[in-house]
């Protein structure tokens, strides 16, 4: 095999949740992530020049060494010592720095097919402890569909997806920081914590207005004052049929979850004439 395209699906936080600040600096969380069938595609083709050479469509994306990507394909090179070279291609359609996982995503796709065109027969178990190393989000994406993410988001326990799902995403033109996110969060003031062992059991039994009206995320209490535009687009999304709303990840992307794609389509038109990126998606 000398080339194969991979898809590289973005992700969703059904909970978010910050139990302390650790030692190291990093905060420990306890979150459920979802996979989503919005996508990037990323393609792997060996070239005869040795290295890593990586191109995407999407212009304000690194194409260098610090992209996510370029490091996991640096980091499989190293670690199982392929001698060899190596084009990455992403074809970007999940937005970037948008709590969707995009950059995370990618890299697991790397990771994941440099396993396969290589013929390494790693187990995933060990391609997610490399996951870790480039990111707190490579480890899910890795092992996609569902799963409870502990630690700093390392730690996983798979749990039975809530598949065919509609949701819409809608992420507004002003940008996040993740790490002023946590800087700036005070787990004192946190008013509100998600219920966990709730929503796992409303996911286990596929209630789906239970899910919608559990989901919650504490970096919210930043980022929503932050940025207010998110308040409005939380409570536009709940008046246009969601059953429920939430922001992922550390923001600015908000989802919100629909009875039928019909009626998610219907209130995506009302967000796309204030300019926002939008898209109809369904959790897989």
């Amino acid at each position: 095999m000398d080339k194969l395209d991979v898809d590289a699906k973005g992700k969703i936080n059904l909970t978010l949740d910050v139990l302390f600040k650790r030692p190291d600096g990093y905060h420990e969380v306890e979150m459920i992530m979802h996979t989503i069938s919005l996508k990037d595609t990323v393609s792997l083709e060996l070239i005869s020049t040795p290295g890593i050479k990586l191109i995407t469509d999407y212009p304000k994306i690194l194409q260098n060494e610090d992209n996510l990507a370029y490091k996991a394909a640096k980091l499989m090179m190293e670690k199982y010592s392929l001698d060899a070279g190596i084009l990455i291609k992403i074809h970007k359609s999940i937005p970037i720095a948008a709590g969707l996982a995009g950059g995370s995503t990618d890299a697991a796709a790397v990771i994941l097919g440099m396993n396969e065109l290589f013929d390494l027969k790693r187990p995933k178990e060990e391609l997610v402890l490399l996951g870790k190393e480039i990111g707190a989000d490579v480890p899910f994406c890795v092992m996609g569909k569902a799963a409870v993410a502990r630690g700093i988001g390392e730690k996983l326990t798979m749990i039975k997806p809530l598949s065919d799902v509609d949701i819409l995403i809608v992420k507004p033109k002003c940008g996040v920081s993740t790490r002023e996110v946590y800087n700036r969060l005070n787990i004192k003031n946190i008013k509100s914590h998600p219920n966990t062992d709730a929503m796992l059991e409303h996911i286990e039994k596929r209630k789906i207005d239970k899910v919608a009206s559990g989901l919650c995320n504490v970096l919210e209490e930043v980022t929503l004052k932050l940025h207010p535009v998110l308040c409005d687009i939380k409570e536009s999304m709940l008046q246009n049929g969601a059953l429920g709303s939430l922001m992922s990840g550390s923001g600015p992307s908000v989802f919100g979850i629909f009875e039928s794609a019909k009626d998610a389509e219907k209130a995506a038109e009302k967000f796309l004439r204030k300019g926002n990126e939008v898209f109809v998606a369904k959790m897989e």
